[in-house]
């Protein structure tokens, strides 16, 4: 079994860790109805993706 030569110091432990945190999920403020709505995602509610119509909006189903 492989056992560390030295103890690993809590400066190089923190090191590794940092990326380890979760960040927030970024949201946008849409164009046309003004909903947040997460970056390159279709709005649900209008069903729209970058001005084109790609699903049925929510009011018409």
């Amino acid at each position: 079994m492989a056992v560390p030569r030295k103890k690993t110091s809590t400066m190089k432990r923190n090191q590794r860790r940092a990326h380890d945190a979760l960040t927030a999920p970024t949201y946008v403020e849409d164009k046309e109805s003004g909903e947040r709505r997460r970056p390159h995602h279709i709005d649900l509610k209008t069903g729209k993706y970058r001005g084109r119509q790609i699903l049925p909006a929510k009011s018409d189903i």
